[in-house]
């Protein structure tokens, strides 16, 4: 069985001429990107970072800004296995991906693909067993109960009981498809089962 891995970030463009890049760091501090060892690409393919201030980062092997320049856009993961471990009742994001989608009932409704974050809080990309996608926002009221451990998490949809008509997501992308792990910033941040209301305090 494949590891399970954690978008932590994306080399940026090139700056200088010696290889440096900019990286976009999804980790709680910036830097902590380079505390976990070796990241691979989509393919596998192992990256040492170097940190630098300013967002900048040096690569071991990258030397010139040419190399550096095809880095652009690579994402970096780290395997689920090197996060520090969670306490009871806490989970990363990562972990919500494939579990069961329960209604209050305790029916199976759907799984979860994917976690998103479009700027004002995270939604779960659910698809129901009939291979329809749909967003749910991921706050206390929607999402009541999380529980990892045992596979699953309870879904609360409008009155009519079903999953919402309106809020279909976008057809997502082949690397979301491929992997699942397009996740929000933050990614080596454990949560605490109750999922929080977005930002600004609005439980939807």
């Amino acid at each position: 069985m494949a590891k399970q891995r954690i978008l932590v970030g994306e080399i940026g463009r090139p700056h200088g001429v010696r290889g440096l890049v900019r990286v976009q760091s999804f980790t709680a501090e910036p830097a902590d990107i380079a505390g976990y060892g070796p990241l691979s690409d989509e393919g596998g393919k192992e990256y040492v970072l170097h940190w630098l201030p300013g967002g900048l980062a040096r690569i071991d092997g990258v030397t010139d800004r040419d190399v550096a320049a095809k880095l652009t856009g690579t994402r970096l993961y780290v395997d689920r296995d090197r996060l520090p471990e969670t306490e009871e009742e806490e989970f990363y994001l990562a972990d919500l991906i494939g579990l069961s989608a329960r209604d209050a009932r305790g029916q199976e409704i759907g799984q979860v693909r994917a976690v998103e974050d479009f700027g004002a809080g995270s939604f779960l990309t659910i698809v129901t067993e009939g291979g329809k996608e749909v967003l749910l926002p991921f706050t206390r009221a929607a999402v009541p109960e999380v529980k990892v451990s045992e596979g699953w998490l309870t879904v609360v949809p409008p009155e009519d009981g079903a999953l919402p008509e309106g809020i279909e997501a976008a057809e997502p992308s082949q690397d979301v498809l491929d992997d699942a792990h397009a996740l929000p910033r933050r990614q080596d941040v454990p949560r605490r089962g109750n999922p929080r209301p977005p930002r600004g305090g609005v439980v939807g």
